[in-house]
């Protein structure tokens, strides 16, 4: 290996061509960051797929069983594209698969490629496919890195749908941690799509072809920070909705219907998660196009990463356990071993068991009961004469109690006890949902979440924009409400909350049609609404009518907005 300079100076130095990562600070608005939505070459097992085009040059005669370096025995051509080819070998000494790229050493791009490998090498970074060597030899260049046999490309796991929320959110938090870190370094992707992402069988996130992808196929750009992000970005919106974010389909994927624009991820799919639908389009703003909820776009990968720190925490799926087989006798009986099998087809007939309790242990377990039985009779003999005996003391030498003239037993308060949430459901009005996935946060006992509603132009009403909004709560039967206590993420004039008992937790009437039970208005972030009349229901109604004007906070922009964090019913 050669030693340490930056993949720029190589670059720039052994072939004439700009520095990968000396663009960082210019700017453009197309070039890269739009053709590479339009590739269509697939990346096959590990290496960079497509087909050889005319007028390039051509790669070395190869065959499987060519052995470089008397050590990499040459396998499977799995690339063969633009003067270059991409193979699986076997590295004979340590005897392991790995990846080969090769191409003539009078290639124009052989300097770029061999100083991009060396670069990527010195990164040493686990988050990325190592580059193993990078050798000029025998009128060939070639760069050996990892194969990874037990990984799978992003592409592939695309095929059967969308990512799982938590996965997507794993995906997006690596791949953009590593970049940041080889961007630090000095070192730039420019070609990272789907099949440059693989995901291991431990669940880790591998990125390969740093640096390298983009010299073998000649590919610069004027903002490599902007590049990567939006890649990024294109990543996570492919993850969430098994859609290219751009017109034309692209690694596998439908692009966008022709002529919408640059729609966000929950406009695309029902269920996506709001925040990281947010996050994709804030990496993906470009060419005029903007976030989905007016936050400032993320250029870099420090902005993006630092986006994704500031998201609340999203939990991995609970894991599904699968009920133990029911369990079955075996044909081993007791005393029968060492007896003749019976014939195939015979009817075995199995030993009558005893009657209950007539064994030897039987009969001392009765009499053991019939035991404790006379203890506990004549016990309860002696406690009931004890009580009677007492019942005639004179009055005077009974313990009295000294209550209040005015108090009387009709006006004690009665005690309060909690009911459990069994589920709950946003209730749509107009059939949009303010944050649907996140309802289940106002009941889980951790005060640091929340579900938030959108933002609006005014205030405090949300009328006419909308009547209101609420979530409707499943106590699992019906339940005498007595009180709500709320919290609130928002401070600010003012906060309007009513409880009406529903029918269903998807209502089939109006909230006009509905009885009230309460309601409470509030400045600070903590509101108890009492219950106005005793009703018994099994679904409660919080319905949101004012809501205060809040700042902006991590991906929510200043507006008229409330966020719930805790919602305790007791009864």
């Amino acid at each position: 290996m050669a030693e340490r300079s930056t993949a720029a100076v190589d670059v720039a130095d052994n072939s004439g061509d700009e520095p990968l990562t000396a663009k960082a600070d210019q700017t453009t608005s197309d070039g890269v960051a739009l053709n590479r939505e339009r590739e269509t070459d697939s990346e096959e097992a590990q290496g960079s797929g497509g087909t050889e085009g005319p007028g390039k040059t051509s790669p070395p005669e190869l065959h499987s069983g060519h052995k470089l370096a008397r050590r990499y025995r040459l396998e499977e051509c799995v690339t063969r594209l633009d003067g270059f080819s991409s193979w699986r070998a076997m590295d004979e000494k340590l005897r392991r698969a790995v990846g080969v790229h090769l191409l003539p050493a009078d290639h124009p791009r052989a300097r770029s490629v061999l100083a991009a490998a060396r670069s990527s090498a010195l990164l040493g970074d686990p988050r990325f496919v190592q580059v193993l060597d990078a050798v000029e030899e025998n009128d060939l260049v070639y760069v050996v890195h990892e194969w990874l046999p037990d990984a799978t490309e992003l592409t592939a796991l695309l095929a059967s749908g969308p990512l799982e929320v938590h996965e997507a959110y794993q995906m997006v938090s690596q791949v953009s941690g590593a970049m940041a870190a080889a961007h630090r370094e000095g070192l730039a992707h420019l070609k990272l799509t789907p099949g440059a992402v693989l995901r291991t069988s431990t669940g880790q996130w591998r990125i390969r072809g740093l640096a390298v992808n983009a010299a073998l196929r000649g590919i610069s750009s004027d903002t490599p920070q902007r590049t990567d992000t939006e890649a990024i970005g294109a990543l996570l919106y492919a993850a969430l909705t098994q859609r290219w974010p751009y017109e034309s389909d692209a690694y596998g994927l439908s692009g966008l219907p022709k002529g919408v624009g640059l729609i966000a991820p929950d406009q695309v799919r029902a269920g996506v998660h709001r925040g990281l639908s947010e996050l994709a389009m804030r990496a993906l703003a470009n060419d005029g196009a903007t976030a989905s909820r007016h936050e400032s776009p993320c250029t870099t990968l420090e902005e993006l990463v630092k986006a994704i720190g500031e998201m609340p925490r999203i939990r991995p799926p609970e894991p599904a356990f699968t009920a133990p087989p029911e369990y079955q006798r075996t044909t081993y009986q007791q005393g029968t071993y060492g007896r003749q099998s019976p014939r195939p087809g015979a009817t075995q007939t199995l030993p009558t068991p005893p009657p209950p309790l007539q064994s030897r242990t039987g009969t001392a377990l009765k009499w053991a009961v019939s035991a404790l039985l006379i203890a506990a009779l004549g016990l309860g003999s002696w406690q009931l004469a004890d009580a009677l005996m007492d019942h005639d003391k004179p009055e005077d030498t009974k313990q009295t109690q000294t209550t209040d003239g005015n108090e009387k037993g009709g006006n004690k308060t009665a005690p309060t006890k909690p009911i459990a949430i069994k589920q709950a459901q946003e209730y749509l009005v107009d059939g949009s949902a303010q944050a649907a996935d996140d309802v289940d946060k106002t009941f889980d006992g951790n005060s640091t979440t929340f579900w938030r509603t959108k933002k609006y132009l005014a205030g405090p009403k949300l009328a006419p924009y909308k009547p209101g909004v609420g979530i409707v709560y499943d106590l699992g039967s019906a339940q005498a409400v007595k009180n709500a206590s709320i919290g609130l993420r928002y401070t600010g004039d003012h906060t309007t909350i009513h409880l009406y008992a529903a029918d269903a937790l998807s209502p089939s009437t109006s909230v006009d049609g509905m009885k009230e039970i309460g309601s409470s208005t509030t400045t600070g972030t903590t509101l108890d609404v009492k219950a106005s009349k005793s009703v018994k229901t099994q679904y409660v109604l919080l319905w949101i009518t004012d809501v205060p004007n809040a700042p902006s906070d991590g991906y929510s922009g200043a507006g008229w907005k409330q966020a719930i964090t805790d919602v305790k019913f007791t009864g």
